[in-house]
C-alpha cells in the first residue's frame, strides 16, 4: 500500500470512525495544555500529526524512516508541523525537546522497539502516548494469528501487561492503559458497542499506553525557582 492509498483509507466510513476514535483516545490520554509542543515518531503519512495539531496550539513535528511518506506528509500538512526523515532509534533532538511525544503503532514494526522507546522517553518533557496493537482483541484473532495478514503481516502484538512492562527501568511514572476499537468492522453495532464498553476492559484493537516523564515535576519546579530568582 502506498502513502496515498493508506491516507485515503481514513476518508472511508470505517476509516473515518476508527481514526476519530483513536484521536479521541490519544487526546484524552495526553491532556495537552495550551502551547505545548508535539512530536509524532513514525508519523507515516502524517494523519495523526495533522489531526492532533488541529486540536492543539503548539508547534509540532513528525519523523519517519520512509522518505516517500515524509514527502506525502509535508504535502498534506496544514502548515502547523514540520517533517523530516529520521530513525526512531536515534532521534535527532536533544533531551526533553517536546512537551508531548506520540508514536502510533510504529513500534509494532520496529525490530529494536526498546531502543525506539528509550529515544521517545528521552526527548519527552512532560507526557507521552504509545499506540500498540492489542493481542487481547478481536482484531488479533482476525488479522494477527500465524504471522499476520495484509497490513498486519509481521506486526508485533502486545497484551496490556506486556505494554506496560516495556517501560520497566525507564524514567516514567503514572502509566495508564487505554484501549479503543472493540469491534474493528466499524459498523453501526461496532460504534454502539464502543460507546458502552466498560473502560476497565482493555480489549480494543488499539492499545494506548501513556504516562508522565519522571523528572517533569522536578524540572518544572527548578524552572519556576530560577524564574523567581531572576
Amino acid at each position: 500500500m502506498n502513502a496515498t492509498e493508506y491516507d485515503n483509507w481514513y476518508k472511508t466510513p470505517k476509516g473515518r470512525w476508527i481514526g476519530k476514535r483513536e484521536v479521541e483516545t490519544i487526546l484524552a490520554a495526553l491532556r495537552p495544555q495550551p502551547g505545548e509542543s508535539l512530536l509524532d515518531v513514525g508519523c507515516g503519512t502524517g494523519f495523526f500529526t495533522r489531526e492532533l495539531t488541529a486540536a492543539t496550539t503548539g508547534m509540532a513535528a513528525g519523523v519517519d524512516l520512509n522518505p516517500e511518506w515524509v514527502a506525502y506528509a509535508r504535502h498534506r500538512d496544514n502548515g502547523r508541523a514540520s517533517y523530516q526523515v529520521a530513525d526512531a532509534r536515534a532521534l535527532p533532538y536533544p533531551n526533553r525537546s517536546f512537551d508531548l511525544v506520540i508514536s502510533i503503532t510504529a513500534l509494532c514494526f520496529i525490530q529494536e522497539e526498546a531502543a525506539a522507546l528509550r529515544e521517545i522517553v528521552r526527548v519527552t518533557r512532560r507526557r507521552f502516548a504509545i499506540g500498540l496493537l492489542n493481542r487481547h482483541s478481536l482484531l488479533w484473532l482476525r488479522k494477527g494469528t500465524r504471522g499476520g495478514s495484509g497490513n498486519y503481516r509481521d506486526a508485533r502484538w502486545h497484551t496490556p501487561r506486556e505494554a506496560t512492562a516495556l517501560f520497566r527501568h525507564l524514567p516514567v511514572r503514572d502509566l495508564e492503559v487505554y484501549s479503543a476499537i472493540q469491534a474493528p468492522d466499524g459498523g453501526r453495532l461496532a460504534q454502539l458497542a464502543e460507546k458502552w464498553w466498560p473502560p476497565a476492559l482493555t480489549t480494543g484493537a488499539f492499545l494506548l499506553v501513556t504516562g508522565e516523564k519522571e523528572d517533569y515535576q522536578n524540572t518544572r519546579f527548578m524552572s519556576a525557582r530560577m524564574t523567581t530568582s531572576v
